[in-house]
């Protein structure tokens, strides 16, 4: 690949993403693998090529996507978080469509600690009056 590219980084709950946009014919390669060989739900996919598809760059961009921890969907909803950041810095008039659209929002929804005393975060054992 070239030696120009734009990086940035996307998390998700655990994930975290790693993305770099090479300019190209638009393939996406994640941790070395074609797309849809490492996310095979098709919703995963969608997620992620949905800021190229409306900011009309599908075709524009080589992106390799280094993904770490979570799960599959928690991976692609970081991919898609860093590709919306990459593609700001490539193209900083792609900025108001991505934002308006809510592609660079970061997601802090995360899985809340279980306490002492309790079964799961909020659950408490059932009372008992004998």
């Amino acid at each position: 690949m070239s030696a120009r590219y734009y990086e940035a980084v996307g998390r998700r709950k655990t994930s975290t993403a790693r993305v770099r946009l090479y300019p190209g014919a638009g393939a996406i390669m994640v941790n070395e693998r074609q797309m849809s060989e490492y996310f095979p739900r098709e919703t995963d996919v969608l997620a992620i090529t949905r800021p190229l598809l409306m900011t009309d760059t599908v075709d524009s961009y080589n992106i390799s996507i280094h993904v770490v921890g979570g799960g599959l969907t928690g991976q692609a909803n970081a991919a898609a978080l860093g590709i919306a950041r990459a593609l700001c810095v490539a193209d900083e008039n792609l900025r108001s469509v991505l934002k308006k659209n809510g592609f660079l929002a970061r997601d802090a929804r995360a899985k809340e600690r279980k306490k002492f005393g309790l079964k799961r975060a909020r659950k408490a054992p059932q009372y008992t009056k004998r």
